[in-house]
């Protein structure tokens, strides 16, 4: 069976023809211009892996399902029902913004995009999630039926895929390059890999994307009116002097992206729970968000904040303790006549070098001598992904469903059939994970992932760190822009702005 057998296949209707084209515009002179660390590599949501390519894509593409506030999905361009164990009904919105090439947004799309991700040709890294459709009943232009192998509470978390037409999948357009899609924004240009040029399509405002990797750059083109808005992505010491400046307006909101640090439970040393609760006793967080990031995060517990449906709030804290984390080494074999070496990788980026050599100086203190490794992203990330460190810091970004549970600490989630990088083997977790995922009782639910999130702080194959505060910088006269907790470019719906200077 060939590829588009396939998918004709997994869809019990024809896709609806529609036609292909993206239209590419001169760049316009009086663009707000909005400030970005990197750029966007993948502009087709199928198979976007980075997270500037994720925030850009939720604004070309429509999307079956969104999150609310505590992280539970709710109605996107469609409202859905569970109408059985292993079926479930979506039917399309009215007023549904057509795509950008000017044809409707139908059913049959939605069929053709997830057909599509299940291909195996087309390489989604979304389809082992999504395995769980065993087909697709197009029932009219607005309503589709999902049929699934085997009952999934979860599986409407898995639907925020940007949906593309269906004649375009067939006839393998280079979305990539060229997204046709029914989001409140579409292309008009890419001239070169830094700028992306947007229009608004509820006004036309032209809104340019322009990478500057340099925070000290990005900052200065803010000032001079370069550019008008930039988020995140920039030392303490720059936000606060941003601050200062009476043409500057800088907000900050609560964030949710997760940052910790990852231990190797297969090493001799970070294998051992004493060494690691010895770390996280080592460690003063408190003194690193006031100093560090200037009071521009709050601490973590677990991998969900506390506002999230399956956050638990009631976890104690590893405190800022010295002596007991000598007391642990001790107790694990080490201390001044065999002193614990160990290495700490992370990326090249100045502030995580600099983040890290807190924490190796912290560490030091309590006996443990650490060696600080950095490397540009794609070796530190391969690096982590091979199971080659002994502590690594990271943070997951846009987190909302509990299935990354199952993904980070499942047994059966060794890469490279997950993400449980740290070889964390635990049968308890096992169990509270394929429960959870066996009951369609939220309030269960909730209890369960809770209980797994107690389990994990105790046995530490993460150390929660913090979750960092989402940062926005404008020019004086820019307005309406709303700060998204996990670092979205939603706002850019909504923001009104002077031309550039």
């Amino acid at each position: 069976m060939d590829r588009r057998d396939l998918i004709r296949a997994l869809i019990s209707a024809p896709p609806v023809a529609l036609a292909a084209g993206c239209t590419r515009r001169a760049p316009a002179e009086d663009a707000l211009r909005f400030a970005l660390a990197n750029a966007p590599r993948n502009l087709d949501p199928r198979l976007a892996t980075d997270a500037v390519s994720e925030r850009v894509n939720r604004l070309l593409y429509a999307r079956l399902v969104v999150f609310d506030a505590s992280s539970r999905p709710v109605a996107g361009i469609a409202h859905f029902e569970q109408l059985g164990p292993t079926r479930w009904r979506f039917r399309l919105r009215e007023g549904i913004a057509p795509f950008s090439d000017g044809t409707p947004l139908q059913a049959a799309d939605v069929a053709a995009t997830y057909a599509s991700v299940l291909d195996p040709a087309t390489a989604s890294h979304h389809r082992a999630v999504l395995a769980v459709i065993e087909r697709m009943v197009v029932r009219d232009a607005q309503t589709l039926d999902f049929h699934l192998r085997e009952p999934e509470p979860l599986f409407t978390y898995h639907l925020g895929i940007g949906i593309q037409p269906a004649r375009l999948i067939e006839a393998g357009h280079g979305f990539q390059r060229s997204p046709v899609g029914s989001g409140p924004l579409v292309l008009s240009g890419w001239p070169e890999p830094g700028r992306l040029q947007l229009r608004r399509r509820r006004d036309g405002l032209a809104i340019e994307l322009v990478t500057v990797k340099d925070p000290n750059v990005r900052v200065m083109k803010l000032l001079r009116g370069e550019v008008q808005m930039l988020q995140n992505d920039l030392p303490p010491e720059l936000v606060g002097y941003l601050r200062r400046q009476p043409e500057i307006r800088v907000t900050r909101t609560a964030g949710v992206n997760f940052s910790y640090l990852g231990f190797n439970l297969a090493d001799s040393a970070t294998g051992l729970p004493e060494v690691r609760r010895a770390v996280a006793h080592a460690i003063d967080r408190a003194a690193i968000l006031r100093w560090l990031f200037q009071g521009n995060g709050r601490p973590a517990e677990a991998l969900f904040p506390p506002e999230h449906w399956a956050g638990a709030d009631d976890i104690a804290p590893y405190g800022f303790d010295p002596e007991r984390a000598r007391r642990l080494l001790a107790r694990a074999g080490y201390g001044p006549d065999r002193p614990l070496r160990l290495s700490y990788k992370t990326s090249s980026d100045p502030f995580r070098v600099r983040l890290a050599t807190v924490i190796q100086a912290q560490l030091a203190a309590v006996g443990i001598e650490v060696r600080v490794q950095s490397y540009d992203w794609g070796t530190f990330f391969g690096d982590v992904k091979a199971g080659r460190f002994q502590l690594y810091s990271l943070t997951w970004v846009g987190i909302r469903s509990p299935d990354i549970f199952r993904y980070a600490f499942h047994s059966g989630a060794m890469p490279p059939d997950g993400a449980n990088r740290g070889r964390y083997v635990s049968a308890a977790a096992d169990r509270i994970i394929d429960a959870a995922a066996a009951t369609a009782d939220p309030l269960r639910q909730a209890v369960l992932y809770r209980s797994l999130q107690h389990l994990l702080h105790r046995d530490l194959p993460y150390l929660p760190l913090w979750f960092e505060d989402q940062v926005l910088a404008t020019r004086r006269g820019v307005s309406g822009y709303r700060l998204a907790a996990d670092g979205d470019y939603d706002g850019l719906t909504h923001v009104t702005g002077p031309p550039p200077a």
